[in-house]
């Protein structure tokens, strides 16, 4: 089954018990007052991935009017009944059906590890199309080289595809971001595993 496939498959099969692992309070979901300290109220934020809603567009929407992306049909499903007053579309991360210039930030928590690498720095060049000048992206990206994997998670079977850090901040760089901050992340469910976070910002 091709990698796409497997991931659209794995987060419809398991989108219930992976909101469950999700937590309010981890270092991951505690970045985005990276967010909130540089954006005005009611900015216009995009959540690329957003999977249920919770618990970063939750989070983001305390503050921001906020957009979520998610391709799981399940996913949407959730995210649109936790978060009514959200907008939520069904597409792919990487052919997203937003104009030039239309958010304030972004951000994408645990997508773009999933996407085929050699995609990737398309996708970044799409995130910095839809940002308005200026605009801020925060990013979970990959901490290592690995072209592709399969394995059982969760109870199904996922696919990711990421490169090493330096790569990645390469990447960004030559699809027009400077960067703001990083740092390594410990994964909120597999304490062994780390990310890659970046904050960007559209050059």
């Amino acid at each position: 089954m091709h990698g796409k496939k497997i991931v659209r498959s794995g987060y419809n099969k398991i989108a219930p018990r992976y909101a469950a692992t999700r937590v309010g309070d981890s270092e991951d979901v505690n970045l985005l007052n990276l967010l909130v300290e540089r954006l005005p109220k009611r900015a216009m934020v995009l959540d690329a991935g957003c999977g249920s809603g919770y618990p970063v567009s939750q989070f983001l929407a305390e503050h921001f009017q906020v957009t979520g992306v998610d391709f799981a049909e399940e996913q949407i499903r959730l995210a649109r009944t936790n978060l009514p007053d959200s907008a939520f579309v069904s597409a792919h991360i990487a052919k997203m059906p937003f104009k030039d210039d239309v958010f304030d930030a972004l951000c994408s928590y645990y997508a773009i590890i999933h996407v085929p690498r050699h995609e990737h720095w398309k996708l970044l060049m799409d995130l910095h199309r839809i940002l308005k000048p200026g605009g801020l992206a925060l990013l979970c990206l990959g901490p290592g080289d690995l072209p592709e994997d399969t394995a059982s998670w969760l109870g199904t079977e996922m696919f990711w595809s990421h490169y090493d850090m330096q790569t990645n901040l390469k990447m960004l760089k030559e699809s027009g971001f400077s960067t703001v901050w990083s740092k390594l992340v410990t994964d909120p469910i597999d304490p062994l595993a780390t990310h890659l976070f970046v904050l960007g910002k559209k050059v």
